[in-house]
């Protein structure tokens, strides 16, 4: 789910030349694949309910809790290649946000709220008995994991922020113009949802694109290709977010572990290194031959920069009890 705008074309063509551009655009459009098809094909354990809709986890490890948040177009599966080594020292827990991976999407726009995803992870916790974690996000996820900790402190113990927005990128991605549910579905299903645009969008955010495989791509495009895209889709740009969506970074009093990629070009680096010297307990890491996405393209660099953080957190927080 990548945004980018809907193009519109000069003139009016008459309905039936138009009806007929559509149709013929649709049949060469991606397939969605129905959500019961995905969830009766996984176990049923990864699925937890939040207020009424199916929700993706996965869990590995075991311990204190770590809460990874995906960024915008991911999903539990871009921290895969970190799971691993933080489950040795963690109960990892992975969630597909509303409207990504393997999460059901429903109709109401209103799931896809900044407000809506910190109700789905404060959920996912509540459903597996967490009353505070560490919480690492990426990017849009890092922004939410922000707004949780303004709002929820006693829920977070630290946080991880790695190539973070702010919360209010989430407002700002919403489209002043309303769009129609058909045009959006020709838009995502005949371009957006396509192999090439997605591994565009992956090469931009990756330092090396000769790591953006056939594979990766694929992986990606699927958990987008899912039943609602369309619903998500809408209910993620379009302007219901919050008034007040931004959160003053020198109030986030919990230790913060900043990291972000040298070569970053959706985010640069001096942004992280900016918003870390604003808050009070923040740490700022920088890795060198990196792009957006540091868990997918440096992901023993970042593990080795996470774990030694978590367990002076983690040894502090004991100290103090």
């Amino acid at each position: 789910m990548y945004d980018a705008g809907v193009t519109t074309t000069v003139g009016c063509p008459r309905p039936a030349a138009l009806a007929v551009a559509v149709t013929v655009l649709l049949s060469a459009c991606a397939a969605l694949t129905p959500f019961a098809e995905i969830r009766g094909s996984l176990p049923a354990e990864r699925f937890v309910e939040v207020e009424g809709r199916a929700v993706y986890v996965e869990q590995a490890g075991s311990g204190d809790a770590l809460l990874l948040v995906h960024g915008f177009g991911g999903s539990a599966y871009s921290w895969r290649r970190v799971i691993p080594a933080l489950a040795e020292h963690r109960r990892v827990v992975a969630v597909d946000l509303a409207g990504f991976g393997w999460t059901e999407r429903v109709a109401d726009p209103d799931a896809y709220t900044l407000g809506a995803q910190e109700r789905l992870l404060l959920g996912v916790l509540d459903v597996l008995g967490i009353e505070q974690a560490d919480v690492a996000g990426h990017s849009y996820g890092g922004g939410i994991a922000l707004w949780l900790a303004a709002r929820h402190p006693e829920r977070v113990r630290s946080l991880v922020l790695v190539d973070s927005t702010l919360p209010s990128y989430a407002a700002e991605r919403r489209r002043g113009a309303a769009r129609s549910h058909a045009a959006v579905s020709t838009f995502l299903r005949g371009v957006a949802l396509r192999r090439g645009f997605v591994r565009l969008a992956l090469e931009r955010a990756f330092f090396d694109d000769a790591l953006v495989t056939d594979e990766l791509v694929g992986a990606y495009l699927a958990r987008l290709r899912v039943e609602g895209v369309v619903d998500a889709y809408l209910g993620l740009t379009q302007p219901l977010e919050e008034a007040q969506a931004d959160v003053a970074l020198a109030a986030i009093n919990l230790p913060t572990l900043v990291v972000w990629g040298a070569d970053d070009e959706l985010l640069p680096a001096r942004w992280g290194e900016q918003a870390a010297g604003e808050m009070p307990r923040a740490r700022f890491v920088v890795l060198e031959r990196c792009g957006h996405v540091p868990m997918e393209e440096r992901p023993e660099a970042f593990v080795s920069a996470v774990v030694p953080y978590l367990a002076e957190v983690a040894a502090a927080t004991r100290g103090m009890s």
